[in-house]
């Protein structure tokens, strides 16, 4: 087994995306003093996202892409796209959690600092891989490295934040309209996430309908659903008519985080970046001439 290694910008944008990865959970471990769940998440974030680096370099290092159980052709610009979000949301929640308040002349703080800084770096260096992998026009290439492929990625993640907010604590159940709009949310994931595993797992031909027709209907599908869970959505959270509450609440400024209001505007707020989402993958898919190799 020969090693093939050919010096590339995609190259060199993985490995310091790998060398900041590794960095930014590395100094965070040792001396972050992390206390709350949330510091695990950003671990996760940043380890995640070292260790599928490290796993494509590998790959592609040694020549594997051919006996690998998943397309290649898909397979690292999805990873790419996830870890870039991943990055991106640990590079906002970390310091808001962690580095805004604490003592700015100590070690801790520092070490904070450092990784704030080297997670946004990363931020920069996945969205730069993505970039440099993504289907140029007249490009034959896999579905993910098309527009409408990064934009599913980008709308099962934001779909999976909306799941953080709306279940801790559950704020879906107190009327049937809410309990709609996350059945929308549901819907609209699972068959996102299953247009995902079937292009990485090169399963689109087992299909009994054309691939490329059923993308153009369920992003019209996804478009009017979203579009109805932003309307409902903060019509029966913020309309006092319905139960709801216009105004911050006093008591929101004491909370540690996010008090239950400020979640509820949150979900408000992704479910029409969702449906823009949609919308501009709804446009795409119409446009798009997908050529399978």
């Amino acid at each position: 087994m020969g090693i093939v290694l050919h010096s590339s910008p995609l190259l060199w944008t993985r490995l310091a995306a790998l060398v900041f990865s590794c960095v930014a959970f590395s100094v965070a471990v040792h001396g972050g003093q992390l206390h709350h769940g949330t510091g695990d998440w950003c671990i996760f974030c940043w380890a995640f996202s070292f260790s599928g680096t490290l796993l494509v370099i590998l790959v592609e290092l040694f020549g594997l892409q051919t006996r690998a159980p998943v397309s290649w052709k898909n397979f690292p610009i999805t990873f790419a796209c996830y870890a870039a979000l991943l990055c991106l949301s640990a590079s906002i929640i970390f310091p808001l959690y962690f580095v805004k308040g604490s003592p700015s002349h100590s070690t801790v703080h520092d070490y904070r600092i450092v990784s704030t800084v080297f997670s946004c770096l990363a931020t920069v260096a996945y969205i730069s891989e993505v970039s440099i992998s993504k289907a140029r026009p007249g490009e034959v290439a896999g579905y993910m490295a098309t527009a409408p492929g990064l934009l599913k990625v980008c709308e099962t993640f934001v779909a999976c934040i909306i799941f953080v907010f709306i279940s801790d604590p559950v704020v879906y159940d107190r009327h049937e309209a809410l309990k709609y709009c996350m059945s929308v949310y549901c819907i609209c994931f699972i068959l996102s996430a299953a247009i995902i595993l079937l292009c990485i797992g090169e399963c689109t031909g087992c299909l009994p309908f054309p691939f490329a027709r059923f993308l153009s209907a369920y992003a019209l599908l996804a478009v009017i659903l979203y579009l109805s869970a932003t309307i409902i959505w903060p019509i029966f959270n913020f309309d006092p008519k319905h139960g709801g509450t216009k105004s911050r609440p006093y008591g929101c400024t004491s909370t540690y985080g996010l008090c239950v209001w400020d979640k509820l505007m949150t979900v408000a707020v992704l479910t029409a970046v969702n449906f823009i989402l949609y919308l501009a993958d709804l446009i795409y898919s119409t446009r798009l001439v997908f050529v399978s190799a």
